[in-house]
């Protein structure tokens, strides 16, 4: 298969690369920096600036990955604004490359467009599935923004799935990098009630999830890329000190955590319990189902 992937040097866009060609793919880059990508990728990924430049190379399916990261920085109106359109342009510029070569009758199959599990804002404890109507806030409006932008690509006949990613899980980066040094010395605690659901998935099963969605052919449309077991944020502290053998009982309180990030706290102290409902009855298999098999497989590592 030839594979164009967006995003390509983040904690997801790295692995997919590696399992790509170990299964003897032909694998496309799009980034940003192509001189940074060159020296953290293999070196026999083709690697361009722009989705346009790999048009007479007629990629067969898109995995679209690319975005400014949400939590790096507070939430100010010009952030917000550049969080939205960092991914609709990495998103109109692969759908314009679906575009160009729908018109030379060479359209890709499959685009899988990444999401989060933002899209459906503050849910309480409710169970979360694909069909839940979302909570309007800053975070669903940039999925909704997101995916919308995805979806345009049906129009020259590609088939379109969304992925609304949890929390990603694994050694050497993604969530886990930002948190493990502070459980490790025995400063991990509770965020706020510790009551708001926390979705997550290991590296190995979101990348699975998206290998899934471009092989079969019947699926399109939104799925939630999270464990069948999700956790609160209490639940996931008690974890990491059981793996770690460190305490864990500390607490950040919710005003705290207001005054310091502002909006964006909204990522720490509200959440979803998000299910994968779809892929589950499309028939994908987990392999790290609980939080307890995920963390013991990361932490041994």
């Amino acid at each position: 298969m030839r594979l164009l992937i967006t995003g390509g040097t983040g904690f997801v866009g790295r692995r997919l690369i590696e399992r790509a060609l170990v299964a003897g793919h032909e694998v496309m880059v799009v980034s940003r920096d192509p001189e940074r990508a060159r020296q953290r990728l293999p070196h026999d990924v083709r690697i361009g600036d722009d989705a346009t430049d790999f048009a007479s190379s007629s990629p067969e399916a898109i995995v679209n990955l690319a975005g400014e990261p949400i939590a790096d920085r507070r939430w100010s109106d010009p952030q917000k604004t550049r969080l939205v359109e960092s991914r609709r342009h990495a998103t109109r510029d692969v759908v314009a490359l679906c575009e160009h070569l729908a018109q030379q009758g060479q359209a890709p199959r499959v685009l899988v467009s990444g999401s989060a599990m933002g899209f459906y804002g503050d849910q309480g404890d409710r169970e979360v599935t694909e069909e839940t109507p979302p909570h309007d806030e800053f975070a669903h409006r940039l999925c909704r923004a997101w995916e919308a932008e995805a979806v345009k690509a049906e129009a020259f006949g590609v088939r379109v799935a969304c992925l609304r990613t949890g929390l990603v899980l694994d050694a050497g980066g993604g969530t886990l990098a930002k948190m493990m040094p502070a459980f490790k010395a025995g400063l991990g605690g509770r965020l706020g009630s510790g009551r708001q659901y926390m979705p997550w998935i290991h590296r190995e099963d979101l990348v699975g999830a998206i290998e899934f969605l471009l092989e079969e052919s019947a699926l399109s449309g939104a799925f939630n890329g999270s464990a069948p077991n999700p956790v609160t944020n209490a639940e996931f502290t008690r974890a990491m000190g059981r793996h770690l053998h460190r305490p864990a009982a500390l607490c950040v309180p919710a005003p705290l955590l207001k005054l310091g990030l502002g909006e964006m706290s909204r990522l720490l102290l509200t959440g979803a319990c998000m299910l994968p409902r779809r892929l589950q009855e499309a028939g994908f298999t987990f392999r790290y189902p609980t939080l307890d098999e995920a963390l013991a497989a990361i932490v041994s590592r």
